[in-house]
């Protein structure tokens, strides 16, 4: 526990990250819906209204968490290696750097969350902000992925903000029909249903829990592999 605390504390002592973890996500919600609307429009799709507005939140909070999962794991290889080497081994370093990611990305949801319920209504905020939740840990688990393989911070955030991107244009309501290699639609599912007060069905939830936490397994084994390898 203290050592997550620790690595949290460290990676909030720069402004930059806090701004990037309140800010950008308002901004983000703010800003996004029409956009998403005009993209979903030219690709076929029927986004509007509060559900691009949710969308927007959804895709705020995963853009922030996955930034920060990636340049926490692609940051701390030396640190790492050093505390491993010291007795705590890569096992529990690796834990504690994603509990402290997932503290990080807590914050980016409920920033994105409260954005959401003062620009839009929503008919299930706890339903959305579980929506909201799973996006952010989906993508804080692609960053931690991505940053225990790529440590050049340049190619690493290209290949988050490639899948990123790509997720964006092929999830639900921005084209005719979900991409099989959309990782968020079943988030993306649940967050639409809360803000336009549609029941979501227990195959969703299901997909959900399982995505989510199946994400966050693989970035926790590829990080003890990754500090045991620099150890």
């Amino acid at each position: 526990m203290t050592r997550t605390v620790a690595f949290a504390r460290e990676q909030l002592r720069a402004p930059f990250t806090l701004t990037l973890l309140i800010l950008v996500p308002a901004l983000f919600v703010v800003a996004a819906a029409n956009a998403l609307s005009d993209f979903a429009a030219a690709l076929g799709g029927a986004l509007t209204g509060d559900s691009a507005v949710a969308l927007g939140a959804g895709w705020s909070a995963a853009f922030v968490a996955g930034t920060l999962g990636f340049f926490q794991a692609a940051s701390s290889r030396g640190a790492d290696r050093r505390l491993a080497l010291a007795g705590l081994g890569p096992r529990r370093v690796a834990l504690s750097r994603l509990a402290a990611s997932i503290g990080l990305a807590v914050i980016a949801s409920a920033a994105a969350f409260v954005t959401l319920l003062l620009r839009a209504g929503v008919e299930h905020p706890f339903h959305a902000a579980v929506g909201l939740l799973a996006f952010a840990l989906l993508y804080l688990s692609l960053g931690v992925l991505v940053g225990s393989v790529v440590s050049a911070p340049l190619e690493g955030s290209l290949v988050v903000v490639f899948i990123f991107m790509l997720d964006v244009f092929s999830g639900p309501g921005m084209s005719e029909s979900d991409a099989p290699w959309s990782v968020s639609r079943k988030a993306a599912d649940v967050l639409i249903a809360a803000a336009t007060g549609s029941p979501s069905p227990a195959s969703d939830w299901i997909s959900v829990a399982v995505m989510t936490a199946g994400a966050l397994v693989a970035a926790l084994a590829v990080f003890v592999f990754s500090a045991r390898s620099r150890a």
